[in-house]
């Protein structure tokens, strides 16, 4: 395991795992913030990487309300690979960053988007999370409602938050089944959380409006 500082103030981490090397950039409360009380560590999704709009306006925001945030990029993207493998290879990775993510001695809140917030459900269980964090789930794919993966969702057996785009074809809010999940709607946000420039509602506005849920939610656990 390595760790380097960065000229921003954040420190990046490198973690071994069975599938190869991960890589966790740490985003920290600054001094005149509240002392960290949890880690919310959140991973990209099949088609892209840490640069998501979503976890970036997280890791700007969220370490002033006292949250430590990871953001987990899996092994394959670290190799520079442009597929992500199996489900139970990602899996496997985000098992074996887990003891980095915990070193610290707080809660954690497992999460991630698209494809990783698959990946947090799925382990969320077995792995003790505080709590869950799904970013745009994938609830099927494109035109395909009949191949649910709702069952992922309802099991992931801890407090979960999904935040969802309004036109989202990997799932629309209302096509979420009822559970004891939370669900909230970015209006007219797509898989990427990008709005059209006619919506009633800026990027600006979205991506604060994500935020501001996710920051909510965090405060009660």
């Amino acid at each position: 395991m390595t760790q380097n500082a960065s000229p921003r103030g954040t420190s990046s981490e490198t973690v071994s795992t069975p599938t190869g090397d991960a890589r966790i950039t740490w985003h920290e409360p600054s001094a005149e913030a509240p002392e960290a009380r949890l880690v919310l560590a959140v991973s990209h999704g099949a088609g892209g990487g840490v640069e998501a709009r979503d976890l970036q306006a997280l890791a700007a925001a969220l370490p002033a309300q006292g949250v430590s945030v990871a953001l987990v990029e899996q092994p394959w993207r670290v190799a520079g690979r442009r597929l992500a493998p199996a489900p139970k290879t990602l899996d496997a990775g985000w098992r074996g960053l887990w003891p980095a993510l915990t070193a610290r001695g707080l809660p954690v809140v497992a999460g991630g988007r698209s494809a990783g917030a698959r990946v947090a459900c799925r382990t969320a269980a077995d792995l003790g999370a505080h709590a869950v964090l799904a970013l745009s789930f994938p609830l099927h794919p494109p035109g395909r409602p009949e191949r649910s993966r709702a069952d992922e969702l309802l099991g992931a057996g801890a407090p979960t938050l999904v935040v969802q785009g309004g036109r989202d074809p990997f799932g629309r809010p209302e096509e979420f089944p009822e559970g004891p999940h939370r669900l909230v709607e970015v209006p007219h946000g797509d898989h990427g959380f990008a709005v059209p420039k006619r919506a009633p509602l800026t990027q600006e506005e979205a991506l604060a409006g994500l935020v501001a849920a996710v920051g909510g939610w965090l405060r009660e656990r």
